[in-house]
């Protein structure tokens, strides 16, 4: 007789993910299943079930030419059958090479030298440990950073030192390196921070000033002016303090200008790169300096060198990426549709002006934040359950305690971009 068998049942996705998988910023005890996500194809990501999205926020704002973009993958794979991995110490490689040469056609023009992390965070704790031996090689001690209230630099420790948001450092505060901290400059206060970051260096022995230029991100779309950014980067260029702009989040495109030190008349002396450097296809980073920085390090005593590596440090398949950004980013097509993005940013903020619901509109380059009229701790039950309103509307977005934030892709359509706005509409008539 004929051995009967069982069909086969396919377990969701988000079954399988509880037996092994701890997700970040999840408290596992309290939080819904994870949306197990099996496709993904411009500014849409599809779930396990069919169900589309559309991604508001281009997944951390990453995947600003779309998911899967053909010419991004297409140099993948060629640079993948020609040299997929060498280490970086020792040997170099064309895409890394010419990543470089394209890099410093934009970049502001102080910068001189590339050099290579994986992700965000290190690409921050690289620029704080450049600040700190820079000084150290001119045989000079400085323990103490500036920073701005609110700010988010990541989650190693020399960047979870600079940002200033509890809820991600609250364990770890009496482990971090020492940071004095000012407000975030706007035009009634500029002078009372430019009087506190002069007390700061009198009193202390600052290496760096470490901010978000123009953009402060996870603290919640926050805005200020380059006017006021730019009086604080020259006084401390004019008390010997290097300025380490971190522009993972408005890299490339995303403030209306290829950087937000584009708007700046001082340019920072570092800057950190990471996100929209691959378009989110290789977990790449940068740290860029001024040539004033990197000579700080030559010296025939090996230990002036800066010793500090990734194992994955320019690799070729993430240089590759990074250069078919890089052409899309001055393409035709997406400057046009940048300049889309931005403006349509703008009609939506005037149909907020005066809506009861609404503290705040505001947005710059693709970048549109709303602060509502409620209170919600940053991920308290509003913010969960406003989340899960635009994922079943079809809307990928993920409010930052009160602020809805959208910085969508640039091929995002036009009937897609009108979808999101009307679902904060939707969510504004609802809450």
């Amino acid at each position: 007789m004929k051995r009967l068998t069982n069909p086969v049942v396919l377990e969701k996705l988000s079954d399988r993910d509880k037996k092994h998988l701890w997700h970040p910023l999840t408290q596992h005890k309290t939080a819904e299943a994870p949306i197990g996500i099996v496709k993904a194809k411009d500014a849409l990501i599809w779930d396990e079930e069919g169900k589309a999205y559309i991604d508001g926020i281009a997944s951390w704002y990453t995947a600003m030419y779309g998911h899967c973009n053909e010419f991004i993958t297409a140099a993948i794979t060629e640079q993948m059958s020609q040299l997929d991995f060498v280490m970086f110490s020792g040997f170099t490689h064309a895409p890394a090479v010419e990543l470089s040469e394209q890099l410093m056609k934009i970049l502001p023009d102080n910068q001189a030298k590339i050099f290579f992390n994986d992700n965000g965070s290190t690409a921050v704790e690289a620029a704080i440990k450049m600040g700190l031996q820079f000084y150290h090689n001119k045989g000079e001690k400085r323990d103490t950073l500036i920073a701005f209230e609110g700010g988010f630099h990541g989650d190693t420790f020399g960047a979870m030192s600079a940002s200033g948001l509890s809820s991600y450092n609250g364990p770890f505060e009496d482990f971090l390196l020492k940071v004095e901290r000012i407000p975030v400059p706007n035009e009634e206060n500029i002078e009372e921070v430019l009087q506190l970051l002069e007390s700061i260096y009198r009193n202390n022995k600052c290496a760096a000033f470490v901010f978000e230029p123009l953009v402060q991100g996870a603290a919640g779309m926050k805005f200020h002016a380059a006017k006021e950014l730019d009086k604080l980067i020259n006084s401390c260029h004019e008390a010997g303090i290097l300025c380490i702009a971190d522009e993972i989040m408005t890299g490339f495109g995303k403030t209306g200008k290829n950087f937000a030190s584009d708007y700046l008349a001082h340019k920072p002396d570092i800057i950190c790169l990471s996100k929209a450097l691959t378009a989110g296809m290789f977990p790449l980073s940068i740290t860029s300096c001024s040539q004033n920085v990197f000579e700080a390090f030559l010296s025939d005593e090996v230990s002036k060198g800066f010793f500090h590596a990734h194992t994955f440090s320019a690799h070729p398949l993430g240089c590759a990426a990074a250069l078919a950004g890089l052409k899309l980013l001055s393409s035709k097509e997406i400057l046009e549709r940048r300049k889309y993005i931005e403006d349509e940013h703008k009609n939506f903020v005037s149909t907020l002006e005066n809506h009861p619901k609404v503290k705040e509109a505001r947005s710059i380059g693709v970048i549109l934040a709303i602060d509502l009229n409620l209170k919600t701790d940053r991920y308290g039950k509003l913010r969960d359950e406003l989340y899960r309103f635009f994922m079943d509307n079809g809307v990928n977005l993920r409010p930052l305690g009160n602020t809805i934030y959208v910085l969508p892709p640039y091929v995002i359509t036009n009937e897609q971009l009108e979808k999101i706005y009307d679902s904060i509409h939707l969510a504004l008539a609802t809450f």
